[in-house]
């Protein structure tokens, strides 16, 4: 299969990484990560954590056509302020909860401080939104756990012909 040229938005949602206050170290790790991968970053933004400012910048970028997959990372705790997946329950159109389900899972190996992860992940139109924790750490190790489907949801999203291809069951 050939590989695809994904377009990604990563938006990284703390009160102190917004008002400088704190350097985001998540963003920029993620940022490296995908363009190892040879995809393009073509949104990147800090915001608070602030439900309606987070609500508009998802559903900019999903109905701009500029990105694929949009990354949230902070803001899925149990803090009075992580509001990350409530706010992307309120403009996705349908839920993608495996992705979710696998990062947790894969993350409880490595601590169960992972059972606590409030993520989501979802489509808006034909953009896949996926919610990533806020420790850099952590982002990147979710981020290699969705990793090998990403090209392959984007392809489903966006109507590729040969996208099913992969789901013919041979015996």
């Amino acid at each position: 299969m050939e590989q695809k040229n994904l377009r990604i938005g990563i938006l990284t949602i703390s009160d102190r990484s917004s008002q400088g206050r704190r350097e985001d170290l998540s963003g920029p790790a993620l940022h490296e990560l995908l363009k190892s991968q040879g995809w393009q970053v073509n949104e990147v933004e800090v915001v608070p954590d602030e439900m309606q400012m987070i609500k508009d910048r998802i559903v900019r970028w999903s109905d701009s056509n500029q990105v694929d997959i949009i990354l949230t990372t902070g803001g899925t705790g149990f803090s009075s302020r992580d509001i990350t997946p409530e706010a992307t329950l309120d403009v996705i159109e349908r839920e993608a909860p495996g992705i979710a389900e696998a990062m947790r899972a894969e993350s409880l190996k490595i601590t169960p401080h992972a059972m606590m992860s409030r993520a989501r992940a979802g489509i808006r139109g034909r953009t896949l939104i996926i919610n990533l924790p806020g420790s850099p750490r952590a982002a990147m190790e979710n981020l290699n756990v969705i990793l090998p489907i990403m090209e392959h949801a984007v392809e489903l999203l966006s109507g590729d012909p040969g996208a099913e291809q992969g789901h013919i069951y041979k015996e």
